[in-house]
């Protein structure tokens, strides 16, 4: 089977290939013949992340644009790929709320040049199957799509609603989310019209190894190590239910393989959090690991801001149907999660303070805030 990962170099990118050419082979007993790794390297993408397989005959990385449909057409041809796992999406809300533009152009109109590329790539190579509906890439079909999107399509979920699922109205409610509810209608609108083999995923909150340190548990994190403050909207009830990415790679690997063709499924760790107890609970696991090295209390570190404009109150992800249709289930919960994920920063400094100063990018930007 041969992959190509778009967004890989991002944070669940980076985590994605590195479970499908290390874990998937003996969990999921598929043959990974080759990786391609497509990244624009914009912010939020680090070569770094993918460094340790610069060794490894099976993986390739390929410097580009979703929205460049020579180049994209170029490499499904060139590696002979079987599937695309299309991850590439800009994703930060508060970016979003400042510069809705880039993520239109990202994550609507490249998920439409992506599609596009990958439906005229089956054409040449006369792969689409018009009895593809219902069917998986396990059933025997030599192609498919696994297009990964956000729970913040769905929109904001009251203290006593029933937590998202596969049939749950779209109602997004940032540019961000409006944007990632925009390209899931193509993919499914791709399946429905052309027959492509497409699946759709919805993931809640990830956090892990290589995430992005202006997301919560990162910032939080090096922030408490360093006495800075940490900031926290409005009073810190909303609530959303985190995901370990190591889990969530493996539930997207499983709905590529065995996931049916036009459906979706949501993946979620059934880990409800209120944002202000998130906090604490970091600040706690950071003292416990790195004893000595926090120097204020959490009633001195936490500051609470001015909440963002249209700030959804709580997401939370019922995964009944991938649990019971696939037999994906979350490994980690929340404190074995985050154990995990505060030791992986504790041990890659080096892997922050380049995000920090620039040099990732080859260039200064000076300390995050």
């Amino acid at each position: 089977m041969r992959i190509l990962v778009t967004g890989a170099a991002g944070f669940i990118g980076s985590n994605l290939v590195h479970y499908l050419l290390r874990d998937a082979a003996n969990e999921l007993g598929v043959v990974i013949d080759r990786v391609v790794s497509l990244d624009l390297l914009t912010y939020a993408g680090n070569r770094a992340s993918l460094a340790d397989l610069d060794g490894d005959e099976r993986h390739v990385f390929v410097q580009g644009d979703i929205g460049d449909m020579s180049l994209v057409g170029e490499v499904l041809r060139e590696h002979q790929i079987d599937a695309v796992m299309h991850l590439a999406a800009e994703s930060h809300v508060d970016r979003s709320i400042d510069s809705p533009e880039e993520f239109i152009m990202t994550n609507f109109v490249g998920t439409y040049r992506l599609l596009e590329a990958f439906r005229r790539y089956l054409m040449q190579t006369e792969r689409i199957n018009v009895r593809s509906h219902g069917a998986s890439f396990a059933d025997g079909h030599n192609c498919a799509f696994l297009h990964v999107s956000t729970d913040e399509v769905f929109g904001s979920l009251g203290p006593g609603d029933p937590a998202f699922c596969e049939t749950t109205p779209y109602s997004p409610n940032s540019p961000y989310s409006a944007s990632k509810a925009g390209s899931d209608h193509l993919a499914r609108a791709y399946h429905h019209t052309y027959r492509m083999p497409v699946v759709t995923t919805n993931c809640s909150n990830n956090y892990g190894p290589y995430q992005f340190p202006e997301k919560l548990l990162p910032l939080m994190i090096q922030k408490t190590l360093r006495g800075e403050s940490l900031p926290v909207y409005g009073d810190g009830s909303n609530v959303r239910d985190w995901l370990f990415v190591e889990d969530h790679c493996r539930g997207l690997a499983m709905a590529l393989l065995h996931g049916k063709f036009g459906e979706t499924y949501v993946i979620g760790g059934k880990c409800e959090m209120r944002n202000i107890d998130v906090v604490h609970a970091i600040i706690d696991t950071v003292c416990e690991l790195a004893p000595g090295r926090v120097t204020k209390s959490a009633a001195e570190l936490i500051t609470y801001v001015k909440d963002r404009p249209g700030h959804d109150q709580r997401y939370a992800i019922d995964p009944s149907r991938i649990e019971r249709e696939l037999g994906w289930s979350p490994r980690e919960n929340f404190t074995t999660g985050l154990r995990k994920t505060v030791q992986w920063y504790l041990d890659h400094d080096s892997w922050i303070r380049t995000i920090e100063d620039g040099s990732y990018r080859g260039e200064r930007l000076g300390t995050l805030v």
